[in-house]
């Protein structure tokens, strides 16, 4: 069997592959946003020397995004089994990989989202506090329009590492490019199958990272 007919063989599982990897970055990717830009929000503002300093609520927040950050992924999407089965009502499958991928999304997001607003410069802070702006105001008129560029430039970066860790996935079942190639490429000696695969996402990096740069480059307000 030449390699052309090898990958039109594979090609419903390949492509049944990309979608499984497709539902659980689009979770992953969702919950980033939802969850990690408020909660980086939260870690700027509250901090010791933020706008609104708050020690327990820091704290807490900090405490969250350090122990997801610093935990091994393999090991965490073992340690959430319960809660995943918890909340998703199964630990197998699509699904319930997303819940730990999204985790990992929500921390990375946040910590990243922090260190873009401290780069802000003072002049944007005390314009806005002469103004009288509002904690709210604020940061939505102010602060989130200044960083958008940033923001949107670590919002490409979580990305493309949700992209490698969803390509572990396969130990709860959840399939996936990553799992496609291991089963369909490495354990199979399929091994031009399997580079196909790495190529293929490797190929969707790039285009991540053209995307989310060219974007970027627009909103900058530097420009």
């Amino acid at each position: 069997m030449s390699y052309l007919e090898r990958l039109n063989y594979f090609r419903p599982e390949m492509l049944q592959a990309l979608q499984e990897t497709a539902v659980m970055m689009g979770i992953a990717m969702v919950a980033a946003i939802v969850l990690g830009l408020p909660l980086g929000v939260v870690l700027f503002l509250s901090r010791k020397d933020g706008l609104r300093p708050r020690r327990s609520l820091y704290w807490g927040a900090n405490l969250f995004v350090d122990v997801v950050r610093s935990f091994p992924f393999l090991l965490l999407v073992v340690a959430l089994i319960p809660l995943t089965r918890l909340v998703v009502g199964t630990a197998f499958g699509t699904y319930a990989a997303a819940f730990p991928l999204s985790f990992v999304g929500v921390a990375i997001y946040a910590r990243l989202v922090e260190q873009v607003l401290l780069d802000i410069p003072q002049d944007v802070l005390e314009l806005a506090q002469g103004l009288g702006a509002t904690t709210p105001q604020l940061m939505k008129e102010f602060l989130l329009v200044e960083a958008r560029s940033g923001l949107i430039l670590s919002f490409t970066s979580v990305t493309i590492s949700l992209v490698s860790y969803s390509t572990v996935m396969g130990i709860v079942g959840g399939g996936g490019i990553g799992d496609f190639a291991i089963r369909y490429g490495y354990q199979r000696y399929e091994y031009d199958v399997m580079y196909t695969t790495i190529v293929l996402m490797i190929v969707i990096v790039l285009l991540l990272q053209a995307l989310g740069t060219t974007l970027a480059n627009k909103l900058d307000q530097r420009k």
